[in-house]
């Protein structure tokens, strides 16, 4: 265990709001695959696809023995020659239906062919979560979502690390003691002082 990292980390988070917002959403987000168990779809925007979100949660879907929270990656540029997990393109939102989760990563304004399908899919029945940076349209069809604005101290990596590890951390037996908080904050320091994952 690195405890330079783990105090860096708290030094970075103390006095801010964002550990108990991303562990609220996180909590939202884990319940909400696991009480409807339809699965989980992840989707960003044209410009922004979440690769290092996707990573992060099929990582905490195995270390905390909630398989659910093992994303489908939607991609705008999807191809059929792609490997199967890198094959899914937007027409998915469209079959979204009840008991599935949407989560939208956008840093900037999600286009119009984008937020038709969310609001498609939320018509549907499925949940729609929302990590962006404040968009009003996305808001308004999101049953929750996390803003971060582009002035904050965080910037919306370093929340999608956040959002993963408190995901999979909801999805654990209550700590015994220090020593699972602190693997866990030593991990999610590990994780953000590294470099991003290659892609899939």
């Amino acid at each position: 265990m690195d405890a330079v990292r783990v105090a860096l980390l708290r030094e970075v988070l103390a006095g801010t709001e964002w550990l108990g917002a991303t562990r609220r959403f996180g909590g939202t987000l884990r319940g909400s695959v696991v009480s409807h168990g339809g699965g989980l779809l992840l989707v960003g925007t044209e410009e922004y696809e979440p690769w290092h979100l996707a990573a992060h949660l099929v990582d905490e879907a195995a270390w905390s023995g909630t398989p659910e929270l093992s994303p489908t990656l939607v991609r705008h540029g999807a191809r059929a020659v792609d490997p199967a997990h890198l094959a899914v393109g937007l027409g998915r939102l469209s079959a979204a239906r009840r008991g599935e989760t949407l989560l939208v990563v956008s840093p900037a304004a999600p286009d119009a062919g984008l937020l038709e399908r969310v609001h498609d899919a939320r018509r549907a029945g499925a949940t729609v979560l929302a990590l962006d940076a404040g968009n009003r349209d996305l808001a308004a069809m999101a049953h929750e979502s996390l803003t971060v604005p582009e002035d904050t101290d965080l910037d919306l990596d370093t929340v999608q690390h956040l959002v993963s590890a408190a995901a999979g951390e909801n999805a654990l037996p209550a700590p015994r003691g220090r020593g699972r908080l602190r693997d866990r904050l030593s991990r999610l320091a590990d994780q953000l002082t590294s470099p991003p994952p290659a892609r899939w």
